[in-house]
């Protein structure tokens, strides 16, 4: 069931406690979004009204920012079915049979999420111990942009990996142990727009 404002309630304590996990990163997410706009409105400013832009800001929002922004809000997405999904045909699928699919399909995804986020997150690994930094003007270290990744992926793998049990308990018990998204809006508005 969804709660107002469109967040999806978790239905469990480890739910619960993915939520929290979820929620504070796309706090961050938010804080790096909002950075991204201060950045690019005073490099605006002082390259347009003083004639001197920060020659740092292209490589800060490119190689941190941006990497927060998306990585961070995975998960939560997911969380509240913000993704898109091709549900037209799920509710003429028989409820076991359904939970089941999902089950098989998080799983792929949860092994698939895995490997990425191991992967930077050895990247990252290499790139610290290497202090590899990037040839600018201002020389950023790398390691952060892969560590950023790897913490989105991870989280994100943590709620594939909850949904695949989740959706294989269901479809074992017949009853809905996972949240899943809420149904189409399919009715019409009951009043007409006003002009």
């Amino acid at each position: 069931m969804a709660a107002p404002g469109g967040n999806q309630e978790p239905l469990n304590a480890l739910s619960a406690g993915l939520t929290r996990l979820e929620g504070a990163l796309v706090t961050l997410s938010a804080l790096a979004m909002a950075a991204i706009m201060c950045i690019v409105m005073l490099d605006v400013i002082l390259r347009y009204v003083f004639a001197a832009p920060l020659i740092w800001s292209f490589d800060l929002i490119g190689l941190y920012l941006v990497g927060a922004v998306f990585f961070f809000a995975l998960s939560d997405t997911m969380h509240n079915h913000g993704h898109i999904a091709l549900d037209v045909f799920v509710p003429l699928i028989p409820h076991r049979l359904r939970h089941a699919g999902q089950a098989l399909g998080f799983g792929a995804g949860t092994v698939l999420l895995a490997a990425i986020a191991w992967l930077e997150f050895w990247q990252a690994e290499e790139a610290f111990m290497a202090d590899d930094r990037i040839a600018g003007v201002v020389p950023f270290q790398i390691w952060v942009a892969h560590a950023v990744l790897a913490l989105g992926m991870g989280v994100l793998v943590l709620r594939c990996l909850y949904r695949a049990l989740f959706h294989t308990a269901s479809a074992a018990s017949g009853r809905d142990m996972v949240e899943t998204p809420p149904p189409p809006v399919t009715a019409r508005p009951t009043t007409e727009p006003t002009e």
